[in-house]
């Protein structure tokens, strides 16, 4: 079976960056690391079957959105033997705009 490699772009890294402050200060350090943990664990389980979600070509060639928990979408596309994970978005955020306004 195919393996691809997963990469995080820094929008998204700081995203989780960010995410994790924000559930840190409301719920605990332990829970923070959890919910990231697992965020990070799904992204990489991209790697073996990455043409999952949903396709997004009216917003970036190539770009899917997947949901994660029903709190998360995550916005990522697959070309040749890699993942790029673009964007990790809150519930409620409008990343149809985000990522048509900018340059994944």
């Amino acid at each position: 079976m195919k393996q691809y490699s997963v990469i995080f772009s820094p929008r998204a890294e700081q995203q989780l960056g960010s995410l994790y402050v924000y559930i840190a200060d409301r719920g605990g350090e332990e829970r923070a690391e959890r919910y990231i943990s697992g965020i990070i664990a799904f992204c990489q389980g991209l790697s073996t079957f990455p043409e999952r979600g949903t396709k997004r070509d009216d917003l970036r060639p190539h770009l899917r959105v997947i949901g994660y928990a029903k709190r998360v979408a995550i916005a990522f596309s697959v070309k040749d033997d890699g993942v790029m994970i673009h964007g990790v978005f809150n519930r409620g955020q409008d990343y149809d705009s985000i990522l048509q306004e900018e340059e994944l």
